[in-house]
C-alpha cells in the first residue's frame, strides 16, 4: 500500500475521524452558554425584534429555493443523478434555515435554537455526503447518507434533552458541525476532481470560515461599524458561500467532457 494509494488516504481519514470522536468523548460535557443568546445588535423595527439578525436569513431562503428550482424544475444543475435526493435535501435544508434561524433570532433561547440548528445540521450532512460521492466513493456516500442524517438529528435531540435535564451537552452537535468541515478540505486535497471549476468549493468553504469569524466577533464588529453586527454579517457571508456553490453546480462540467465531440 503506497503512500499515495486510495486505501492509505481512506485510512488517514478514518484515523482523523477516530481521533476527533475520541477527543469529543473524553472532554467534559459542554452546556450551552446562555450568553450566546445575547447578540450585539438587538434593535427592533416594525415590531420585529433583533431585526437585522432576523431579516438577513432571507438570503438562505432565496438561495435554497433557487437551488430547488434549478435542480427539480429547470434540471439545469450538473449533479450526480444517483444521489439526486441528497442535493434536494441540501437545498431544502438551506431554504429551511431561513424560517428556523429567523424564529430563533426573533426569540433567542434554547428552545428556539433547536429550530435554528436542525436545518443547518441537515445541510452539513448533505453537503458532506455530496463531497464523499463526488470525490471519494459514490457507493459509500449512498450507504452513509441516511445514517449521517440520523446522527445529525440525534445530536440536536440529545443536546436539547440534556439541556432540559440540567446537564447540557453540546459535544455530539459540535462533532457533527466540526468534523465534516475538517474532513472536507482533506478530501478535496487528497482525491482528484471529477468536475471542472473545483476551486469554487474552496471559495464556499472560505466564506463559511469568514462567516464563523464574523460570528465570533459579533460585538466588536457592531462597535466598529455601528450599522450592522458580526452575526448579521455571518448570515450574509454564509449566504455568499452558498450562492457560489449554487453557481458552481450550474457552470461545472465533467472533466474531459468539454473535450469530447
Amino acid at each position: 500500500m503506497t503512500l499515495n494509494s486510495t486505501n492509505t488516504k481512506v485510512v488517514v481519514l478514518a484515523l482523523v475521524t477516530a481521533v476527533v470522536i475520541a477527543t469529543g468523548v473524553l472532554v467534559d460535557p459542554v452546556p450551552q452558554d446562555q450568553q450566546y443568546h445575547q447578540f450585539a445588535d438587538q434593535r427592533a423595527y416594525f415590531a420585529i425584534p433583533n431585526v437585522l439578525n432576523v431579516a438577513t436569513n432571507l438570503f438562505f431562503a432565496l438561495i435554497g429555493f433557487a437551488g430547488l428550482y434549478f435542480l427539480c424544475i429547470r434540471r439545469s444543475l450538473i449533479v450526480v443523478d444517483s444521489i439526486f435526493a441528497v442535493y434536494i435535501t441540501f437545498f431544502a435544508a438551506l431554504a429551511a434555515v431561513a424560517p428556523g434561524s429567523a424564529y430563533y433570532h426573533w426569540m433567542p433561547d434554547n428552545q428556539s435554537l433547536v429550530w435554528d440548528r436542525l436545518p443547518m445540521t441537515l445541510a452539513f450532512m448533505s453537503f458532506f455526503t455530496i463531497i464523499l460521492a463526488e470525490r471519494l466513493s459514490l457507493k459509500f456516500a449512498r450507504i452513509i447518507f441516511l445514517p449521517l442524517i440520523i446522527v445529525g438529528v440525534l445530536s440536536i435531540v440529545y443536546w436539547h434533552h440534556s439541556e432540559l435535564a440540567g446537564n447540557g451537552d453540546l459535544r455530539p452537535y459540535g462533532l457533527v458541525q466540526f468534523l465534516p468541515m475538517l474532513l472536507v478540505p482533506m478530501i478535496l486535497l487528497m482525491f482528484d476532481e471529477k468536475f471542472t471549476h473545483g476551486r469554487a468549493i474552496w471559495w464556499f468553504l472560505g466564506w463559511y470560515l469568514v462567516a464563523k469569524i464574523f460570528e465570533l466577533l459579533d460585538q466588536q464588529v457592531f462597535e466598529w461599524l455601528g450599522l450592522v453586527s458580526g452575526h448579521s454579517l455571518k448570515h450574509l457571508g454564509a449566504s455568499i458561500g452558498c450562492f457560489i456553490y449554487l453557481r458552481y453546480l450550474q457552470t461545472r462540467s465533467i472533466i474531459g467532457s468539454e473535450n469530447q465531440t
